[in-house]
């Protein structure tokens, strides 16, 4: 069999950009889009609209490789820029709108972008940063009318600044244009730089053919049937909304577009438009069951949530309102959700606490992943699943990153042996389920004893007093550190509940080196534009809190 090899019929490059080809010609009439009340477009009609913008970004000159950024929230445009940008040849770029003009402009000189996609809500931060660049991207204004943007407002930034209008691009654009196809399937297709939770955000590239992959896995592992209607409760921005742009294309599904995510609309827009679908941090899950609005949804809704494992009564709330709560876990470096909590029948019989803990794991990896594995730090050898030895996880599989951008250094770290190390650490179980405990940086060392914050917070979720909590390390003279509790109170019990009553509280429920030494009280606690909680801030205030003196415990 020699003779038979790769050849043009049989190794076309893939692309995720071939989705949305094939949504207008299958689902052409179908909604593709819906955004307030304005707004809504079918399948057929978004594809010309990102077909005209890739072909004006090419008559402005951005050619293959270029980089082109995109700084807005989660509107029409945005989910059109997902597709339109690489249809121009170039690597699309998602800026996070959460962050200040510093950052920004740090971003952009780092990737070296050709042109800059702003929001008109940001634009007075767009041109803020820009303004501290050498060679500043062309900027182009995506515009809303007030209603449209909303409470923010429509405030432009000085329009003199804007070189061009988004709703132009799409006038002038030619329909026809021919979408420029990747030469080879591992050419870069975005950017994306990391939430920076924890250190400097780095620039993370990926390629089409792990994008392709990834979107399709997507689908597959949360069993996402054709035509869904898919309500944006996760920023695009990050990590390209878990590949699901795209991947809502593949299944010719509606996209509830919203620029607030507040608990009232959100369940508005589930009841207007029948969303069987949406993501989100464990934090968004808890605002929207902690909300005034507590009826039950007419209809199930699969809510896909990530990273640290959703608290036991959040996940308890959610089901009694007819949320169906799905558990994985992936990062910006692999591009969406790699590790489900694949759900077998027989434990539907268990009770709804224990079916609560079980959904809390992370899971095992996904049909379209390779191989997961949670490793000794230093040897390197696979840890006892035990669901108690904890060490570093570690992946590979199609959709881990190409690298870090201008980095080599940090991507001959992560990608080593074979592997991805992802920084986190987490305990194999006797099933073969994997369970996250920590970031690396955020395990508690206490007494020679390994703290992990999440199990101190899992604990303290299950206080009715508590809303929200992060746990992260203060130095104390004797232990070394100690765990520090930044917690918010439920609404009208800010001044009932002192620091010692939720320290006894611990001291009932976990070993006593585990328990709280400090308790800090805030209105809310801080959020990244993700829902992520950056405890690298809580850190440096307990920093300035000094070391503990007195012991507790």
């Amino acid at each position: 069999m020699e003779e038979l090899k790769p050849n043009a019929a049989n190794s076309q490059p893939l692309t995720p950009l071939t989705f949305l080809e094939r949504a207008s010609t299958v689902y052409g009439d179908s909604t593709s889009i819906i955004y307030n009340t304005s707004t809504t477009y079918t399948w057929r009609e978004t594809n010309l609209r990102c077909l005209r913008v890739a072909s004006s970004l090419s008559s402005l000159g951005i050619k293959r490789s270029d980089v082109v950024s995109v700084l807005s929230a989660n509107t029409p445009a945005m989910y059109e820029l997902q597709f339109a940008v690489p249809m121009a040849g170039a690597i699309l770029n998602n800026v996070n709108t959460r962050l200040d003009a510093a950052t920004v402009s740090v971003l952009l000189r780092h990737c070296e972008a050709k042109l800059l996609f702003v929001d008109v809500v940001y634009s007075h931060l767009a041109v803020e940063a820009v303004e501290k660049l050498e060679k500043p991207p062309i900027l182009v204004l995506i515009e809303e009318d007030e209603e449209e943007a909303g409470e923010d407002g429509a405030d432009v930034a000085d329009v003199s600044k804007f070189c061009y209008s988004y709703n132009v691009l799409v006038e002038t654009g030619d329909p026809g244009f021919k979408w420029i196809r990747p030469e080879s399937e591992w050419d870069p297709i975005v950017i994306n730089y990391t939430s920076g939770t924890t250190s400097s955000p780095k620039g993370v590239v990926h390629c089409h053919r792990g994008i392709f992959v990834m979107s399709l896995d997507s689908l597959i592992d949360w069993t996402v049937p054709k035509n869904p209607v898919y309500l944006w409760t996760l920023p695009i921005f990050h990590a390209n909304g878990w590949c699901y742009p795209w991947g809502i294309a593949a299944v010719g599904g509606t996209n509830v577009c919203l620029r607030k995510f507040q608990a009232p609309l959100i369940h508005r827009l589930i009841r207007d438009h029948g969303v069987t679908h949406m993501c989100g941090a464990p934090v968004v899950l808890n605002m929207l069951t902690s909300s005034e609005v507590q009826e039950r949804l007419k209809s199930p809704v699969h809510f896909l949530t990530a990273g640290s494992s959703p608290p036991v009564k959040v996940l308890l709330r959610a089901e009694s309102l007819g949320f169906v709560v799905s558990h994985g876990y992936g990062l910006t470096e692999v591009a969406g959700v790699v590790v489900s909590c694949a759900w077998k029948l027989e434990w539907n019989r268990l009770p709804a606490s224990e079916r609560a803990r079980l959904k809390g794991r992370q899971g095992v990896r996904t049909v379209g992943f390779t191989e997961i594995d949670v490793v000794e730090t230093g040897s390197g050898r696979s840890v006892e699943r035990d669901g108690v030895t904890m060490g570093e996880i570690v992946m590979r599989g199609s959709s881990v990153m190409l690298g870090y951008f201008k980095d080599p250094v940090g991507t001959r770290k992560s990608l080593k042996n074979g592997w991805f190390f992802t920084g986190d650490v987490g305990v194999m179980h006797g099933d073969g389920y994997l369970e996250i405990k920590d970031r690396l940086k955020d395990v508690i060392i206490t007494g020679g004893e390994n703290v992990s914050s999440v199990e101190v917070e899992a604990v303290l979720y299950t206080n009715p007093v508590v809303n929200e909590v992060a746990v992260v390390a203060r130095g104390d003279e004797y232990w070394g550190e100690t765990p520090c509790a930044f917690v918010s109170l439920r609404d009208g019990l800010r001044r009932k509940v002192t620091e010692e009553e939720v320290i006894e509280y611990c001291r009932e429920k976990m070993p006593r080196y585990m328990v709280p030494k400090t308790v800090v009280f805030l209105d809310e606690l801080p959020k990244t534009s993700t829902g992520k909680i950056p405890k690298f801030l809580l850190k440096e205030i307990a920093s300035k809190m000094g070391s503990t003196r007195l012991s507790r415990l």
